[in-house]
């Protein structure tokens, strides 16, 4: 495959969490040397002047925006605000430095919560704003749509390349595993991980454990990250015309589970029988939640990672450096 991007300057906003560090990795294995990063302690992308000076001293051709606040359903539900604020700033900065810079081609990454709560399944990209979201995670998603549409308004009124991929739940290398702010599937690691540890008989799974979910690891969607890149960069005629029509584009596994299926299938990993215990104080969020993915698919792009070899790989990953 001819690569497009080697002798383009990427800029990844984010690259310490576990969706940039996944694209720096990725990158790297293809053989991609000029990658600008910078931590966040030397750049804070919530202040405009701080990320304009940036982008004008290091000039990069690609910004790839994954850097924003994230988390669960409790900390979403208990910090709106900084969910809201920081997320849009991020975006917003980012866009408008961009623009600001001839930056041309800007990816934004988004989240399935965008949707509406009761949105018919599988989810496509038009579904956005047919409905009310879920109140649970409101803000983020939010903020996830004022980037979105953020892109398409450049788009549309300055023929710029600035588009955003919506993935669904992702699991991986460098994930949150803190119970209180994680997701579901790095929390579940981590509880089933300790309750083996300890001799534990039992795992609160909070909620139902009915609620559906669709996961994919994490480079996978690195992969499509450089799938779509690589693309625009070639200036493909079928991927430019999508783009025209669809400032964003969902990425997903094209599989559900439940919770609860989800958890026994980590149990699975650890010899020790471990019983489920739901707490339904718990809120189950959207009930359920299947992007159709079938645009990027169409473009030639699929996930390959199995959720068998995915959520052990995660498990190996968080004994060697957290437990």
């Amino acid at each position: 495959m001819k690569i497009a991007l080697k002798k383009k300057k990427i800029f990844i906003a984010g690259h310490n969490g576990m969706v940039g560090s996944s694209i720096l990795r990725y990158f790297k294995k293809l053989g991609l040397k000029n990658i600008i990063i910078q931590n966040r302690k030397k750049l804070d992308l919530t202040n405009w002047n701080k990320v304009n000076k940036f982008l004008k001293k290091t000039k990069p051709d690609i910004v790839i925006n994954c850097a924003g606040k994230v988390g669960g359903i409790l900390a979403n539900f208990t910090y709106p605000k900084e969910f809201l604020f920081e997320n849009i700033y991020i975006q917003l900065n980012l866009l408008d430095a961009c623009f600001k810079n001839n930056i041309r081609t800007y990816i934004n990454l988004g989240s399935s919560c965008i949707y509406p709560k009761k949105s018919k399944q599988p989810i496509k990209e038009d579904y956005l704003l047919s409905g009310k979201l879920e109140s649970t995670n409101e803000a983020y998603a939010i903020a996830k749509i004022v980037g979105l549409k953020s892109c398409e308004f450049y788009n549309k009124q300055f023929k710029t390349n600035y588009f955003t991929l919506m993935p669904c739940n992702m699991y991986g290398p460098n994930d949150n595993f803190e119970i209180k702010s994680s997701h579901f599937i790095p929390g579940l690691i981590k509880k089933f991980y300790t309750a083996n540890r300890k001799n534990m008989k039992n795992v609160e799974v909070w909620g139902s454990g009915k609620a559906k979910r669709e996961i994919m690891h994490v480079d996978d969607l690195a992969s499509a990250i450089f799938f779509m890149l690589n693309k625009v960069e070639k200036k493909d005629k079928k991927v430019l015309a999508v783009l025209k029509k669809n400032s964003h584009i969902n990425v997903g596994a094209n599989k559900e589970y439940t919770i609860k299926q989800y958890a026994n299938m980590i149990g699975k990993l650890f010899k020790k029988k471990i019983n489920l215990k739901f707490n339904k104080s718990y809120p189950d969020g959207t009930p359920r939640k299947l992007l159709d993915s079938s645009i990027i698919y169409s473009m030639g792009w699929k996930p390959i990672i199995s959720i068998e070899k995915g959520l052990r790989e995660a498990l190996e990953w968080y004994k060697k450096n957290v437990k």
